[in-house]
Formats: structure tokens, C-alpha cells, sequence
């Protein structure tokens, strides 16, 4: 459902460690060279008019103790400009990791995960998160900001498994 896909680097070792070790390990400090990084990756101006994180669902957050596409997202936000809207979205099932399910399993999982309480009609939006792998979870929540009258839905991801 999302238009197009930018992507810094391959998800793989050794940066595929370093993700983990931001996310689970709160390696808060990396937020801010990610974000940074993406923000010089990006040569043209945008014609975006916001810029929404992937949310985690309150459960997840509470566990983790920050929304690690959200730390990401503020400063790009700031080095680029662009408006960042946190509260937008919400992840409104509680779903299990990703990671450890099969493709299949991820679509169905983030079926009816995520709602929008913001009017995007006609908006140029960009979904942010640190790793895409199948695209499932940006995919859902590509359709619920569509479903917002989004006009265009671009993600912008720090790593992406790229398939053989």
C-alpha cells in the first residue's frame, strides 16, 4: 500500500547487531547518528508534508522504555524541517515481535494494528522505522494513513533486508 521506499543501509552484520543493540539494548545514543546519517542520505527537497514514526503499541513501549523510530524521526525531523507528528498514529493491537514469525503470519498479525486520529487528505506522508524486513508492519500501517486521505505514503527505513 506505501508508494516508495528509501533505505540507508542493508540489514546485515555487523549493522544488523548495532540496530539490535539500539532497540533492546537502549543505546539511545545512536538515535542520533542514524538520524542524522538518513538526513544527509537524502539529496533532494522534499515535497513532504509530515513525517509519522512507526508506534508501538503502550505495552511495548512501557517494556522498552522508548519508541526507538520515534527518537530516529525527531531528529530528522529537525535536520531536514519536516513536520513530525507523534501522536498520529497509534498501534492499537498489541501484536507479537515480527521478527519471530513467518511472512505469512506478519500480514495477518498487523491486520487491524494500527488507527490514525489525524486528516492527512491529500498529504505526501513518510512512515519512519529502523528495519524493514517483509514490510508487513509499514505495509498496515501504509493503509490506515491512506485510509486518512494520504495522497502518497513514502517509508523511509534505517536498514532493509534486501532478498536475494
Amino acid at each position: 500500500m506505501f508508494d516508495a521506499t528509501r533505505s540507508l543501509f542493508q540489514y546485515q552484520f555487523p549493522l544488523s547487531t548495532v540496530l539490535q543493540q539500539y532497540k533492546y539494548g537502549q543505546l539511545f545514543t545512536l538515535a542520533r547518528t542514524m538520524g542524522v546519517l538518513f538526513s544527509a542520505h537524502i539529496s533532494q527537497p522534499l515535497p513532504a508534508d509530515c513525517l509519522i514514526p512507526m508506534p508501538l503499541h503502550r505495552q511495548r513501549l512501557q517494556e522498552r522504555g522508548f519508541n526507538q523510530s520515534a527518537e530516529i524521526a525527531k531528529v530528522i525531523s529537525k535536520q531536514l524541517h519536516l513536520p513530525i507528528h507523534l501522536e498520529a498514529c497509534h498501534r492499537i493491537k498489541p501484536t507479537p515481535p515480527q521478527a519471530s514469525l513467518p511472512y505469512k503470519q506478519r500480514i495477518k498479525n498487523m491486520q487491524g494494528a494500527f488507527a490514525c486520529n489525524a486528516d492527512l487528505t491529500g498529504q505526501h506522508v513518510i512512515l519512519l522505522d529502523d528495519v524493514m524486513t517483509t514490510g508487513a508492519s509499514l505495509n498496515a500501517l501504509a493503509k490506515t494513513v491512506k485510509a486518512a486521505g494520504a495522497r502518497y505514503v513514502e517509508c523511509w527505513v534505517v536498514a532493509r533486508t534486501v532478498s536475494e
